[in-house]
């Protein structure tokens, strides 16, 4: 009896979360007013490289986010003055859940309730309170090579990112935050899970391009710029990237045929 209570319990949650992430999603893909936006800095290790770079860290290296998503909205035919409101957070000395891995679906849904369980007691920032929150954790590149996964949730608009403690890999890091952050509008991966590659056409910039291959650009969701039907490298920058028209359909950029 007991054990059902706790699953009424919990059904009634994540209903109500639901509910909740569905009204905030639907806010946010109108595309009529500035989304504030909250990055919160964290260090991912103990590093005194990294305690240097998050002491200098501040608003304007994340300054080609806001520019770039300014970019978009106008590329897709939207006319609203600021798309996203970027702040940066205090650096966060406690780290949020990880999530486990290779989580079975409970797992995952577990996770990520104590995850917004986590941001709501750590999105202390100053000015409007922000519609999306993105915390990111920086690694020192002088021990670590490879990053874990990052992960961008549309219900709760929060993601958890991984970057480089490093100026050589800031606008890298960039690519990065503005792929998770589409996540918390919607929008899904438009890679192969498996091989990293981009899935033509949706993840392909360009796919009308003749030849086909190479790439010049990236869609923003597919991750890399494709080079040959094996090999795709990521983009330096988002200068480099683009949202292509099923992504911009996702969050609501664009708007269906003979829509008005």
């Amino acid at each position: 009896m007991f054990r059902k209570f706790r699953i009424l319990i919990l059904l009634v949650v994540l209903a109500t979360v639901g509910l909740g992430a569905w009204r905030a999603n639907a806010r946010l893909s109108t595309w009529q007013h500035t989304v504030h936006v909250a990055i919160y800095p964290i260090p991912a290790d103990d590093s005194p490289a990294t305690a240097s770079y998050l002491a200098r860290l501040g608003k304007d290296d994340f300054a080609d986010i806001a520019e770039w998503m300014q970019g978009e909205t106008r590329r897709h035919g939207l006319s609203v003055l600021q798309p996203i409101a970027l702040n940066v957070a205090p650096v966060l000395a406690e780290r949020p859940p990880l999530p486990p891995p290779r989580a079975s679906a409970l797992e995952a849904i577990v996770w990520s309730l104590k995850l917004r369980w986590w941001a709501w007691r750590h999105d202390d920032i100053a000015g409007p309170r922000p519609h999306i929150r993105l915390f990111v954790l920086f690694h020192d590149p002088g021990r670590e090579g490879l990053l874990p996964h990052s992960t961008g949730l549309s219900k709760g608009q929060i993601g958890l990112i991984h970057a480089f403690a490093s100026r050589q890999q800031r606008r890298q890091n960039n690519v990065v935050i503005a792929h998770e952050l589409l996540h918390t509008f919607g929008a899904t991966d438009k890679y192969d899970l498996a091989t990293r590659q981009p899935i033509y056409p949706q993840g392909y910039a360009e796919p009308d391009r003749q030849p086909r291959l190479p790439q010049t650009l990236a869609e923003i969701m597919g991750g890399r710029t494709p080079i040959d039907a094996e090999h795709s490298e990521i983009p330096d920058s988002l200068a480099d990237t683009l949202i292509g028209p099923e992504t911009a359909g996702e969050i609501g950029m664009r708007r269906p045929s003979g829509a008005s």
